[in-house]
């Protein structure tokens, strides 16, 4: 009779975030040792991480760490949501970001070489995944550095870790509005700071777009340029920071927030899981 309960089970899965039936087997491997069991599902697991590599990791978290005018953004991705909100993945999350930061890794390969204690994250998360029996992968990381920094975190369910993170860099001294412009970063998701980051060649293909499309709807030669305009600033409002309506109010813009808060936005980094 095998010398552990359902209990032990139950147990040992929370703690790892590993199947059941992976999970039972170990422990009747280890007659219900559970740090034997551990080793067991560690080695098993470290066979199964190369057939895992073409899996599909649409879940995780995203987690931050700030210190000194400086903030790590990270992403860490997983295969289910079970896992996602286990103490076990969570707390390799911090560890990736604890060392993500003392790096100051602006890269996922950069993050990746940094030490954690006595190896690198890729060898920490390559261990941990084995453990864990789930695909796991260090998929964004961003370093930013300014005169203040502000981080928002969202939970897309109350039931998981957050699913959204975000981090402004600003000169100012108004941290309610920076952290308010980081919420509205969150729901609005620009891909640019301000209009003059967005590559001239996606503003051509745009403009291009756009001239048809008033072209077929019969809009007069004359009319054309100011028409084309009016949607390519409109193009600039989808994917330009500072010249979005603020979530808030959408009679101001963000760069109208930011300059009569007397905060200049230098940099953003925004970060969903799967996205």
């Amino acid at each position: 009779m095998a010398n552990f309960t359902i209990a032990d089970i139950k147990a040992l899965r929370e703690q790892l975030g590993t199947g059941m039936v992976d999970t039972k087997k170990a422990l009747e491997e280890a007659d219900g040792d559970r740090e034997k069991a551990v080793e067991i599902l560690r080695l098993k697991g470290a066979k199964g991480n190369a057939k895992r590599a073409d899996r599909s990791t649409s879940e995780g978290l995203v987690i931050a760490r700030e210190q000194d005018g400086t903030v790590t953004l990270v992403e860490l991705a997983c295969e289910t949501d079970f896992v996602a909100k286990n103490d076990r993945f969570i707390a390799l999350a911090e560890k990736v970001v604890d060392a993500a930061a003392a790096a100051k890794a602006d890269s996922v390969e950069a993050a990746l070489a940094a030490p954690a204690g006595d190896q690198t994250v890729d060898q920490l998360i390559s261990d941990e995944a084995a453990i864990i029996g789930e695909k796991v992968e260090l998929r964004r990381v961003r370093t930013l550095s300014a005169d203040h920094v502000e981080v928002y975190l969202h939970k897309t369910s109350k039931d998981l870790p957050p699913q959204i993170g975000v981090a402004v860099a600003y000169s100012g001294d108004d941290a309610e509005t920076a952290r308010s412009i980081a919420q509205h970063i969150s729901f609005a998701n620009p891909s640019y700071l301000s209009r003059e980051d967005v590559p001239a060649e996606d503003v051509e293909k745009e403009r291009q777009i756009v001239t048809e499309i008033s072209r077929g709807e019969g809009k007069p030669e004359a009319a054309l340029p100011k028409t084309v305009e009016g949607r390519v600033n409109a193009f600039f409002k989808q994917v330009a920071l500072l010249d979005q309506d603020y979530a808030k109010d959408n009679k101001l813009s963000v760069a109208k927030v930011a300059a009569d808060a007397g905060i200049t936005i230098t940099d953003f980094a925004r970060f969903k899981v799967g996205a």
